[in-house]
């Protein structure tokens, strides 16, 4: 028994040794057979191919993004939100698609339910990494449906509270107000007509507009150098323009919020072009708003919030 132990410690060696020279062995045939897998002879195409294995993940596919308007485009205000959003993201892979909700030129509650509907079937069927929606309409009828789902949303532009579309807590739904410039736009237009004291504010019928008055009142109170007399808001463009004949010699500015949603004499939204079009011939009074394409169409001033 103890021969037997003694040969078992001199043969253990030599099994190492028989071993060893089979994995060499193996190595070497490897070689030989794939060649070309150890060569430095390596095309700088596939060197550069190569290199990207060591590049920052990237998905196999890009990501789906779907931009909700609540309004439409061409239009600087909406085009600006998307054209920010894609310089904010232009070093990702995106597969961008908008639908646009147009509730600015059909403002009919019929309507903005049948285009919301159809948004949202979009949304299920195409089921986008991200959704992106601007204004406050798309949050209205489209995006307070999906608080706390598992499609996260992004929204922007809001003038509501975002707890009035239950947006406040969710888990899946973030995004920004828009703030308007209430008290620099009031200095302003004092310091270009330096005789204004009473200012009439006006606007369409527009959900939107309610909480951006709200919130003029608010701040507006620190100016003692103004007056505003009132926040009038109509439904039809005939009531508007009775209303600025009316306000020529009894106040001394005229501001604006929306002026989008006036109806025609057939029911339809007068287009915005056209409003201002009237206005700038029948009214003689310094007027401003807060919003760049207003003064492009020819309204005083305006200091302005930024889609981009």
């Amino acid at each position: 028994m103890s021969g037997f132990i003694k040969n078992t410690k001199l043969i253990r060696p030599t099994i190492f040794i028989i071993l060893l020279f089979l994995i060499l062995a193996s190595a070497l045939l490897f070689v030989a057979v794939f060649p070309h897998e150890f060569r430095s002879t390596m095309r700088p195409e596939d060197a550069a191919a190569r290199s990207s294995w060591f590049r920052p993940f990237r998905p196999v596919k890009p990501y789906k993004v779907l931009h909700v308007m609540s309004y439409h485009s061409p239009w600087k205000w909406t085009d600006d939100q998307i054209l920010g959003f894609q310089a904010a993201t232009k070093e990702l892979d995106l597969d961008w698609r908008v639908m646009q909700m147009d509730t600015k030129r059909r403002s009919e509650e019929a309507y903005r339910k049948r285009i919301a509907s159809q948004v949202k079937e979009a949304i299920d069927r195409w089921k986008p990494d991200l959704v992106f929606t601007g204004d406050d309409d798309a949050q209205r009828y489209v995006t307070a449906d999906y608080v706390n789902t598992k499609i996260p949303f992004v929204f922007c532009a809001v003038n509501a509270d975002p707890a009035d579309y239950g947006f406040v807590g969710s888990s899946n739904i973030t995004g920004v107000r828009e703030e308007m410039h209430y008290v620099a736009a009031v200095s302003l237009i004092k310091k270009l007509a330096p005789s204004v004291r009473r200012i009439v504010m006006v606007s369409d019928n527009g959900p939107m507009w309610p909480p951006m008055i709200e919130r003029m009142k608010e701040t507006i109170a620190s100016c003692t150098e103004i007056e505003i007399v009132g926040y009038d808001i109509f439904d039809t463009f005939e009531q508007f323009k009775a209303a600025v004949l009316e306000y020529q010699g009894r106040v001394d500015a005229i501001g604006f919020f929306g002026i989008f949603e006036f109806l025609g004499p057939e029911g339809q939204n007068v287009p915005m072009e056209e409003v201002l079009r009237w206005f700038q011939a029948h009214n003689k009074l310094p007027d401003f708003s807060f919003w760049q394409d207003r003064v492009d169409k020819g309204t005083l001033c305006a200091v302005t919030v930024s889609g981009y």
